[in-house]
């Protein structure tokens, strides 16, 4: 079982969340919220829904408390609109008129609850010639312009996990979306329905980009320009332990302490010689493959050369930075990252691990006084959740 939402755990306290189950974005938006306090309640569909990940090790559950319904069956949806009925925001992330043919669409939602924030996550959008076609991160960041962005030219651009449009493309975009639409309806107005599509958040993550090109400040191509690689002294270098180290020693003062703590004086003068930045890129390739990752960590320590080892997921969180910190924490045998951001008076917390499908229905039934959740509910528990790579939505 996963603990309730205790109060005063976080700035939104008392916001209560309806989250229909999904996958990606959509539970990552519901985990940020539930991380910031609210009292998130996640509808899971008996048999489970499509995803690689077990439900007891599924983080992106954290802090949320599940309740089971089967929103085909002939009271599915008046179970939902129960629960909407006392809810401040509802988020669902399937792909446009889905949730008006189950029911619980946003017009059959604000008919019981018209201050309600209706969040809708998809990649390409409630509208436009694609908005019914199947996809993921890779395909929406593709269309954007901002994974060809990504790679060094003559090869493909590489595929960078799913946090650039999922998360901060996508979940984060609907978290800002809704907390605003919440801030207007609690300053008087009315509710109203949040379309956070993919592509519009990726593509606004690129403004600066835009900015930059219009004014002649950047390449339309790959690796030829100050933050795309393109520059020998913002990029990544491998070491003679086949590792690497990040350098981002744009300013002159830092550039200054990086040549010099590499042993490369005779580069001073190369910052701004575009005509000699590829002499100074292997120049400082071969210096960075003289020693281990380690070893040059040690170099580089305690000062402002803006360079620093690239770890992996294992062994970032034991960093002596992010150890210090509390950047990852450990909650019931997992190692996750810990809620950001912090908040001096509302401090959050992981209070409870992945909601299991189902575990609290009988205590979402109390709290929220909706009785009629635990309507054969020993039915419903008869059914066992299954996590499945198949039929990607």
């Amino acid at each position: 079982m996963t603990a309730a939402t205790t109060p005063g755990h976080g700035p939104l306290s008392g916001v209560r969340v309806v989250e229909l189950a999904g996958i990606g974005p959509g539970p990552f938006a519901a985990m940020l919220l539930a991380d910031l306090g609210a009292d998130v309640v996640r509808v899971d569909r008996p048999g489970g829904v499509a995803l690689g990940v077990s439900p007891e090790y599924d983080v992106t559950n954290r802090n949320k408390r599940s309740v089971l319904v089967d929103l085909k069956a002939p009271d599915g949806p008046a179970r939902v609109l129960d629960l909407v009925e006392r809810a401040d925001i509802l988020i669902e992330g399937n792909r446009p008129g889905v949730a008006e043919r189950l029911g619980v669409g946003p017009e059959d939602c604000h008919a019981r609850n018209p201050r309600l924030v209706y969040g809708r996550m998809t990649g390409w959008g409630q509208d436009g010639p694609l908005a019914q076609r199947a996809g993921h991160d890779i395909a929406y960041i593709a269309l954007t312009g901002t994974l060809g962005m990504i790679g060094s030219p003559g090869e493909p651009p590489p595929a960078p996990a799913n946090l650039l449009g999922d998360y901060a493309g996508g979940s984060l975009y609907l978290v800002v979306g809704v907390l605003a639409a919440l801030h207007h309806a609690r300053a008087g107005g009315t509710g109203q329905v949040i379309d956070a599509a993919i592509v519009d958040g990726t593509a606004h993550l690129s403004a600066m980009i835009h900015g930059m090109l219009a004014a002649g400040g950047w390449q339309d191509r790959r690796a030829a320009n100050l933050l795309d690689g393109g520059c020998p002294y913002y990029g990544t270098y491998e070491t003679a332990d086949g590792k690497h180290m990040a350098v981002g020693a744009l300013e002159p003062q830092f550039y200054d302490g990086f040549t010099r703590l590499l042993g490369l004086a005779d580069f001073a003068d190369a910052r701004r010689d575009r005509t000699r930045w590829g002499e100074l890129r292997e120049a400082v390739a071969a210096r960075f493959r003289s020693r281990t990752r380690d070893e040059w960590t040690d170099v580089f320590a305690g000062t402002d050369a803006c360079v620093a080892p690239v770890l992996s997921l294992r062994e970032a969180p034991h960093h002596p930075h992010l150890a210090a910190r509390g950047t990852f924490t450990e909650h019931g045998g997992i190692t996750q990252p810990a809620p950001a951001p912090r908040f001096s008076a509302t401090p959050t917390s992981v209070r409870g691990g992945p909601a299991l499908p189902g575990a609290d229905t009988s205590d979402v039934a109390r709290d929220w006084d909706v009785p009629r959740l635990v309507d054969d509910v020993e039915d419903a528990d008869r059914e066992t959740p299954r996590r499945v790579l198949e039929n990607p939505q």
